[in-house]
């Protein structure tokens, strides 16, 4: 097996197959993890960037629920799986609070009532109780259990490090071309070598291989870390995130910091411009975290931006490449990008053991995704 991408969709694919058994060899361009993993928040969420009503709306509510509670299964599995194995990468439960944008509580009301009916872990707190227990004053929110946070990179290499000792490689290499003709695939590397496998996974990221077809939309995502305050924190340190498209996302630190993230932009792109715009950016992230939480201390110690993919259902891209025999996928673009990525890694094992699952139809990367 060859897996290409060393980031947190790699790590966790590697973890999985070389769990199974298989010789695997990893592959990347850049050091482990210095992709988009070192941008990401770690906001481990189960819940999906569409809201159940409305990914219900495009597929149907069998389809939704079945997503929804494949990605509730992968969060708790991957907290499972970093205390069985003891991995070193500030993992901790959270609750996640799923907040009203305006002053209708409706949006999240009808959001509590279908997953009330899909009996998903969430329960709906009106205005009142809201500001009574998290001192937020909003018009109403989901509050929601089996969420975590963690330092992302240092859970790649945790999961990477356990992947080496049971046999795996890692080497240093771009992969720039594919022939998935013959019994095997032989993927060309820019240094002139080229490497044979009987099966390829593509873990790549945001940077996606020619002879994917692009079906997500690019844009880019800005965040700060604040000053250390731990006696400025809201109650529970729980995640909280935004019922909008276009939502703002919070979580605090073990080290007593508060992560804020969002205004994401699809006309930037490049490094360059997202430099220009990032004083702008910042300084929105600021005002906006005065309104959320007035009590915080708006010092910034770090600021960051990175670039990230989204599917017009919110859903990842995950399993066989079309017209490229044995080469494979593991796309888990969204705002739950891990969650999605420790799924992929469960659904190509299975995959790739001759098991199947309607997820892998759900998920395919040429599934007809409403416009």
């Amino acid at each position: 097996m060859l897996i290409i991408g060393a980031g947190i969709t790699g790590a966790l694919v590697a973890e999985r197959l070389t769990r199974q058994g298989r010789q695997v060899v990893i592959i990347d361009r850049e050091l482990p993890s210095l992709g988009s993993t070192v941008a990401s928040t770690a906001m481990l969420l189960w819940e999906i960037d569409r809201p159940l009503f409305e990914l219900a709306q495009l597929y149907g509510f069998e389809k939704a629920v079945r997503c929804y509670r494949a990605s509730h299964h992968a969060a708790q599995d991957l907290l499972s799986l970093v205390a069985q194995h003891g991995i070193a990468c500030q993992m901790r439960p959270r609750l996640s609070l799923y907040l009203a944008v305006d002053d209708s509580p409706k949006l999240v009301q009808d959001e509590y009532a279908l997953r009330n009916r899909a009996d998903l872990p969430s329960r709906y707190l009106d205005h009142a109780a809201l500001l009574k227990r998290f001192g937020i004053a909003r018009a109403g929110a989901l509050l929601s259990g089996d969420a975590a946070d963690a330092d992302p990179v240092l859970l790649t290499h945790g999961l990477l490090n356990i992947a080496l000792r049971r046999g795996a490689r890692l080497l240093k290499a771009d992969a720039v071309a594919f022939d998935s003709a013959g019994q095997s695939v032989t993927v060309g590397l820019e240094s002139g070598l080229s490497i044979e496998a009987r099966r390829v996974v593509l873990a790549t990221g945001y940077v996606i291989p020619d002879i994917v077809k692009p079906t997500a939309r690019p844009a880019s995502s800005w965040a700060i870390a604040t000053r250390r305050q731990p006696g400025n924190l809201w109650p529970e340190q729980v995640l909280i995130w935004e019922a909008s498209r276009n939502y703002h996302y919070a979580r605090t630190t073990a080290d007593g910091r508060i992560i804020l993230g969002g205004e994401d932009d699809p006309a930037l792109i490049k490094p360059e411009a997202c430099n220009h715009a990032t004083p702008a950016k910042v300084a929105a992230l600021k005002n906006y975290l005065t309104t959320l939480w007035p009590q915080a201390s708006d010092r910034v110690d770090f600021t960051w931006s990175g670039a990230f993919d989204t599917t017009h259902d919110g859903l990842p891209l995950i399993g066989a490449v079309p017209c490229c025999k044995n080469i494979f996928a593991a796309f888990g673009y969204g705002g739950n990008g891990i969650t999605f990525s420790f799924l992929a890694a469960e659904l190509l094992a299975a995959l790739l053991a001759g098991g199947s699952s309607p997820l892998l139809d759900d998920l395919a990367i040429d599934r007809d995704i409403p416009g």
